[in-house]
């Protein structure tokens, strides 16, 4: 198959080298060192006993134009790196190419083919212009969780930490042949890629975890098993989740674990700084509203309380805009004046008596 991989970082890099060493025709589209290590020495593997593989048969490009229409293009940059390459995806498009979404949190794509008084409903957090929705259409999405662990540690290499699972999913709970296909082709590259008929629910199993600790660690600069073994973190991340629970539930989304048993997993990780914490060392932007200000979004769309979620996504929003303060607001539309309500209120119905069933699919 014709795969694009959009993003030669961690994950791009991984599950690409993974493909094409199983045979695929693998296309990384990127830039900068990383693209000229790939086009030089193609992808090295470190895996985690140390042995090496290297994809070696990949093409490496920047330009979309010249790589023409894929079988699946996946989608491998963060969620708020997604907008700024939306709009030359279309070029990778034929009549039947299907694009893998990998980004974590709420995806823009989430009422979408959804069912329910919210179906057609933008996720503002993560598509604030309708622009994502607009040039990637959700007729083309089959919806991913990711969760190996792997870095980038220079131009053109990435190393595997651990984990292979990749669930796939359609849109609208369907089995269809081309998720089929897809999945099957991530199990020949090595990957544990089961078709599932509710992606959401998966995408919320992961997010339970990651809209708690992400943001709590990246303020406190603490590991998770610090968090946890503090008690007033600990409890605050007890807390935010309880209320993500409740929004979840109001979506018709269950959890298969409870609440104490995600908190002792993350305890268990041991002294591992989450992906948050990493991006405010290391100066980078952190995915603060696909994890944490999309539950707040759809906390305020199913009239769900969540005052503490809420105060520590204002909290990290605050730390990243100083953290890079020249670089202004993610979305300039969107950035309220001094004294103004934030945005977030712009796009978000006001509360209201009247509330949504609770059977909402």
């Amino acid at each position: 198959m014709k795969i694009a991989i959009i993003g030669a970082g961690a994950v791009g890099g991984l599950v690409g080298a993974r493909l094409a060493l199983a045979g695929q025709q693998v296309t990384f589209i990127a830039r900068g060192a990383n693209l000229e290590a790939i086009r030089r020495n193609g992808v090295r593997l470190v895996m985690g006993d140390g042995t090496e593989q290297v994809a070696s048969n990949v093409v490496a490009t920047s330009d979309y134009a010249v790589t023409g229409a894929q079988d699946i293009v996946i989608l491998a940059v963060k969620a708020h790196q997604v907008e700024a390459v939306a709009g030359d995806l279309p070029a990778l498009f034929g009549p039947d190419t299907a694009v893998i979404t990998m980004q974590n949190g709420i995806p823009y794509w989430y009422f979408q083919r959804h069912g329910g008084e919210l179906e057609g409903t933008r996720v503002h957090s993560v598509d604030p212009r309708g622009v994502i929705g607009e040039c990637i259409p959700a007729q083309r999405v089959i919806g991913c969780v990711v969760y190996p662990a792997s870095e980038l540690v220079a131009p053109g290499v990435v190393r595997h930490i651990e984990g292979n699972r990749l669930p796939l999913g359609e849109l609208d709970g369907s089995i269809t042949g081309r998720v089929t296909r897809a999945s099957q082709c991530l199990i020949d590259a090595g990957f544990k890629a089961p078709v599932l008929d509710d992606i959401r629910a998966e995408i919320w199993l992961k997010l339970w975890g990651n809209l708690t600790f992400n943001p709590i660690s990246a303020l406190s600069r603490a590991t998770l098993v610090d968090i946890c073994r503090f008690q007033p973190t600990r409890e605050l991340a007890a807390e935010m989740m309880r209320e993500a629970q409740a929004v979840a539930a109001k979506l018709g989304v269950g959890f298969r674990m409870t609440l104490e048993q995600r908190i002792a997993g993350a305890e268990k990780v041991g002294r591992h700084k989450t992906s948050m914490l990493q991006d405010v060392e290391a100066g980078r932007a952190p995915e603060v509203d696909a994890l944490v200000g999309s539950v707040v979004e759809l906390g305020r769309l199913t009239r769900t309380p969540t005052p503490h979620i809420e105060a520590v996504h204002a909290l990290v929003t605050l730390l990243a805009r100083q953290i890079a303060p020249s670089n202004g607001p993610a979305h300039p539309a969107a950035d309220p004046k001094p004294g103004a309500m934030p945005a977030l209120a712009a796009w978000i119905p006001p509360k209201s008596p009247t509330s949504l069933r609770s059977d909402v699919k």
